[in-house]
């Protein structure tokens, strides 16, 4: 099984990513889908678009997002 991630520019950490893609683990980044800027809805639209877990440092707007 493999993890498909979408890292949003909150967390898009370079050495973050280069450790998980050595892992084997399938990543993506705001930047390089050109999503930088965007709302936290978009963001979260978009991964679920891709079929991507969202990875966010950004916890409390996205449990807002979650409980609306």
């Amino acid at each position: 099984m493999t993890i498909h991630l979408y890292i949003d520019e909150d967390a898009m950490d370079q050495d973050l990513v280069r450790s998980l893609r050595a892992r084997g683990v399938n990543v993506t980044t705001a930047l390089e889908e050109n999503m930088i800027e965007r709302s936290d809805q978009a963001h979260l639209d978009y991964a679920t678009a891709l079929g991507r877990a969202l990875f966010s440092f950004n916890v409390a707007d996205f449990y807002r997002l979650h409980e609306t």
